[in-house]
């Protein structure tokens, strides 16, 4: 079933998405080399209590950790460790925030130290997708529609499309209907309407697409090793359009 918020239900994922965003950002200035993903994931989960929110993801689904991260081939879902990063790495820091009874999801993938250009490319592609999603997204318009525009660009990039995972309602549950996958036909899928909040999120490889899940049973990896990135925005379908909650 599809959950319509209301303006004050948006309000509060607003709000929640803003703490999201502030720690996120946060994060993202620690991903050094040296440091290890663990440490990364404490300073989110100290930074999310800190601003008077909740890590969602910590428990769901029996995840024991705050924040996902997933290094190189790891597309999504990487456990923290004691991992240390290392220059020319690139990470996917993946958070919830659990706000007033209410989750935002957002993701980015950033460089560790110096990149090459073909793996800042993979970044600028990737980000860029997200983008050009979050700007087809609005009422009318259907989950297809937005997966198909996604698709068309990163395939068009040279860069393989994640079939096997996809983006999802969200609200008072972290997953919730619709799906929202990162390809897909025109018009087909579920129509848009004002006041669903969903997570949009590209999941690309510079190599094959297919996928397996890495050894601790939560992650998953690309099935050829090639590299991989992954952004997300939590969204509100507006009467204009749409409007991103975690910024």
């Amino acid at each position: 079933m599809i959950n319509i918020k209301t303006e004050k239900e948006i309000e509060i994922m607003r709000e929640g998405g803003r703490i999201l965003a502030k720690v996120l950002k946060e994060i993202e200035k620690m991903a050094h080399p040296g440091i290890t993903t663990l440490e990364l994931d404490r300073a989110a989960e100290a930074l999310i209590l800190g601003l008077g929110a909740k890590p969602a993801f910590k428990g769901y689904e029996n995840f024991p950790y705050s924040l996902c991260t997933s290094v190189n081939d790891v597309i999504v879902h990487g456990f923290p460790s004691n991992y240390k990063l290392k220059d020319g790495d690139i990470v996917g820091l993946d958070l919830g925030v659990l706000y007033k009874g209410y989750n935002t999801d957002m993701a980015v993938t950033v460089a560790v130290g110096t990149i090459s250009y073909e793996v800042k490319r993979l970044l600028t592609v990737a980000k860029k997708s997200l983008r050009m999603g979050i700007k087809k997204a609005r009422a009318g318009v259907t989950t297809g529609d937005i997966g198909n525009t996604i698709q068309r660009y990163i395939e068009d990039q040279g860069y393989g499309v994640v079939r096997n995972l996809c983006g999802h309602g969200i609200g008072k549950e972290v997953h919730e209907d619709p799906q929202v996958p990162n390809y897909g036909q025109r018009h087909k899928g579920v129509e848009l309407k004002e006041g669903m909040v969903i997570c949009i999120e590209p999941m690309i490889t510079i190599g094959d697409y297919n996928l397996k899940k890495s050894k601790d049973g939560y992650g998953f990896v690309t099935s050829d090793g090639s590299l991989s990135a992954h952004f997300e925005h939590t969204i509100a379908i507006t009467k204009d359009g749409s409007e991103i909650l975690t910024i």
